[in-house]
């Protein structure tokens, strides 16, 4: 299992076609998270000043069809992760029938994220 964040407005636009965030045509790749300490140190970094609600696909990593490639950080992990931490890097849209999960972002009042939640 890996772990992607998203804002929940962007994972519902396209609901009838494969998941291909702005990171997949500016970096070659989807930013995975091997954990879900490591999607939430991710979060707290990097999704702080993103405006409304966060979710975390549950992807599973052998139900894609294309490459998944643990990689170092660069040019390094956030605040929280150690240095050897590899993060999948998904080379290609992920398809819908391989997110077999949604996790909530919850956050405190300062936009910080504090845990990860299983929606119902």
């Amino acid at each position: 299992m890996i772990f992607h964040l998203v804002p929940l407005d962007d994972w519902q636009a396209a609901p009838g076609r494969p998941y291909a965030p702005a990171s997949l045509a500016d970096e070659g790749f989807v930013h995975c998270s091997p954990d879900e300490e490591t999607t939430l140190a991710v979060a707290r970094a990097f999704y702080a000043d993103v405006p409304g609600r966060l979710v975390v696909l549950c992807v599973d990593e052998t139900a894609l069809d294309v490459p998944v490639r643990f990689e170092a950080a660069a040019p390094a992990p956030p605040p929280g992760v150690a240095p050897d931490v590899l993060f999948p890097h998904v080379f290609g849209p992920v398809a819908r029938e391989a997110v077999v999960g949604l996790l909530d972002v919850e956050r405190d009042g300062e936009g910080r994220a504090v845990a990860l939640t299983r929606r119902t």
